[in-house]
């Protein structure tokens, strides 16, 4: 993967009836994690530790600006497991995209002293599948 900005990102997730939304224009912040748990093996006769790698996990917050007819008609209903497809650089022929099925642990209006309307959003992985990077 050549190097790329995060300009012109895209992001989409299934709204509760499977329906795919794309809610780039609500979004201001992505955090994506991609780890994997790391299971300790140190037998007595060791002096540092050993590991084996073990469960994979995928993680996203996001953070945004409230559209009641955008990311809110995503994010209202928490129940159901969603595809979120994050493509970097936008969403054509050839662009890195990630995408996952996760379930949304948490929704979270916000108002700030400005009177703006904000928003967060946490997904964690649902599928047991690992995560990996590929193309558009």
């Amino acid at each position: 993967m050549a190097k790329v900005s995060g300009l012109g990102d895209y992001l989409a997730v299934d709204n509760s009836g499977g329906s795919v939304v794309d809610i780039s224009n609500d979004v201001t912040s992505i955090t994506l994690n991609i780890g994997q748990d790391l299971i300790d093996i140190t037998g007595v006769d060791k002096s540092a530790r050993e590991r084996l790698i073990s469960l994979g996990d995928g993680t996203i917050s996001l953070t945004g600006v409230f559209n009641q007819t955008g990311a809110d008609t995503v994010f209202s209903t928490l129940s159901g497991t969603r595809t979120v497809t994050y493509a970097l650089g936008g969403n054509t022929s050839g662009k890195p995209v990630m995408a996952m099925e996760m379930l949304i642990s948490a929704y979270d209006l916000s108002r700030g002293t400005d009177g703006s309307m904000g928003w967060t959003a946490n997904l964690s992985l649902q599928s047991g599948t690992v995560p990996a990077w590929s193309t558009v």
